[in-house]
């Protein structure tokens, strides 16, 4: 099976960070978003990641060929266009089941399902409040997907559509996909869940399966949502004691962390070679060599190498060499 990863937005919502880093590289409790994801694959029979890149792709390329033991191929996506397009790129490289995963979202599943199901494909969901943010799965009474309704004012399904698919019946996704490019865009997009209405509306069963945990990583408050589950579960690391700095739990400090005279946490990572003092950090992740110098820093996203001297910022993200900018 080969598993195909469209990683080439460009975060707009974690700018400036993202101008630096790309998203999927974005360290969260102390790891890249993409490791987690990628250690979902345990267990499957991976032949090859497909990795379908754009903003900062020389980055994405050469951390996946530094860290993963999985064979990996590199398609550019140099017209955003849409899901659809993106994994049209891959159509050269695909001659069986496919597993698509967009790297937005931490989540828990049991990906094992596609061992032992004999569906034309799966997608996984998961149920959710306030389902008029999302693109919601309806599904039969036997759990197939009947269709993907985007933002429904009225609640047809609370099953968000999260962005991870198995594809057994690759030749009519495929089809699916070249009738939607033949089509208008949406939006100035192509959508792949136009692709799987075709796969339904031609006959294929597609599977809903429900995960656990849906953790998002796209914006400045679902991330430090996210970075406070992990540290919740089992990511968290407390330096030992130290005169002049309270450590309020859950937090993150890596080795080498320099801290005085500060109070971190709740809910703070904090990267290797990062420097902290007289401050009050609650609710932030602060990046690989940053230096935050008194400051009493909130809900804020501080960059690798940036540096926060001095005032107040709440829901803030700070990128090296750059301005603050409010989410």
């Amino acid at each position: 099976m080969k598993v195909i990863l469209p990683v080439a937005g460009k975060g707009t919502r974690l700018m400036p960070i993202t101008r630096h880093v790309p998203k999927p590289l974005f360290r969260v409790a102390g790891r890249p978003v993409l490791d987690y994801v990628l250690d979902t694959l345990g267990g499957l029979d991976v032949e090859e990641l497909i990795f379908i890149t754009g903003h900062l792709k020389d980055q994405i390329e050469e951390y996946a060929r530094a860290t993963y033991d999985i064979p990996a191929r590199f398609v550019e996506q140099k017209v955003q266009d849409g899901t659809a397009g993106a994994v049209n790129l891959a159509r050269p490289y695909v001659d069986g089941p496919m597993l698509i995963v967009f790297v937005d979202t931490l989540f828990d599943a049991d990906l094992s399902i596609v061992n032992r199901s004999d569906a034309d494909g799966i997608i996984w969901a998961k149920e959710v409040e306030d389902y008029q943010r999302y693109g919601v799965v309806v599904k039969d009474e036997d759990g197939y997907m009947q269709r993907i309704v985007e933002k429904p004012s009225e609640p047809v399904s609370r099953l968000a559509n999260i962005g991870l698919y198995y594809i057994r019946d690759w030749e009519c996704l495929f089809e699916g996909i070249d009738h939607t490019l033949s089509g208008p865009k949406m939006k100035g997009e192509w959508f792949l869940t136009d692709a799987f209405q075709y796969m339904i509306d031609h006959g294929r069963q597609l599977l809903t399966a429900e995960v656990a945990g849906w953790y998002d990583c796209g914006k400045v408050e679902t991330v430090l949502a996210t970075n406070l589950h992990l540290l919740q579960h089992g990511r968290s690391c407390r330096p030992e004691a130290a005169d002049g700095v309270v450590l309020v739990d859950p937090v993150r400090v890596a080795e080498g962390v320099k801290l005085e005279n500060c109070t971190i946490g709740p809910n703070v990572s904090i990267d290797a070679g990062a420097e902290v003092r007289n401050s009050t950090l609650r609710d932030a992740i602060v990046g690989k060599g940053a230096r935050v110098h008194d400051a009493t820093v909130t809900h804020t996203l501080v960059g690798d190498e940036a540096a926060v001297t001095g005032g107040s910022l709440n829901n803030m993200v700070v990128a090296k060499d750059e301005r603050a900018a409010a989410p």
